[in-house]
């Protein structure tokens, strides 16, 4: 009886993952913006109903939201001595911890796929705002974020993601840790 299950997961996590592959490999060859959600279906072997069983949208496709818990256990890591911008520059930056190999190779292929439409681009902010929302709400321990929490969040998850771009637009010929560094710097000497 607990095998059942499992084999359920394992096939779920297959089809997202050929999903994932087939979706990447248009979105490279055609451009994000040319690609529909059946070619995405079809090219996967998927029916369209399946395919939004697995991802809501195909931006969710490549634009992934971190879980409230992850966003919070990041900032729990962090000294409470330190002052807050510092508390959620080494939050983010400790997210990119253990991101190698096949991960790194699949969050470059995502970003240069947002580095690619401007619509992403844009979008990238409203990821932004709401993971912002789940740094102060993390910090609020609880209660009502703070505005000043939010504000910096804001800023520091924008300074992030231009980071995450000026990586995918470099071709990887700059480290994603530098490219965020940098982003965190220019945030810093504004």
């Amino acid at each position: 009886m607990t095998d059942a299950p499992d084999w359920r997961r394992r096939r779920w996590e297959a089809t997202h993952e050929r999903i994932f592959t087939a979706a990447v490999g248009l979105f490279e060859e055609l451009g994000f913006d040319q690609v529909s959600v059946g070619a995405i279906a079809t090219a996967s072997g998927v029916s369209v109903p399946t395919f939004y069983a697995h991802y809501p949208s195909k931006e969710h496709l490549v634009m992934r939201l971190t879980a409230p818990e992850q966003v919070a256990a990041l900032i729990a890591a962090q000294p409470l001595t330190l002052p807050l911008a510092a508390r959620i520059r080494r939050a983010a930056v400790s997210s990119l911890d253990g991101v190698d190999g096949e991960h790194r190779a699949q969050l470059h292929a995502r970003w240069q796929i947002i580095a690619g439409s401007p619509a992403l681009r844009h979008r990238a902010g409203e990821f932004d705002r709401i993971t912002a929302t789940m740094v102060a709400e993390a910090l609020a321990d609880g209660g009502p974020p703070r505005t000043v929490d939010l504000v910096v969040a804001s800023a520091y998850m924008a300074a992030y993601t231009t980071g995450l771009l000026a990586w995918a637009d470099s071709g990887d010929a700059t480290s994603l840790e530098e490219c965020v560094q940098a982003a965190f710097d220019a945030l810093e000497q504004a």
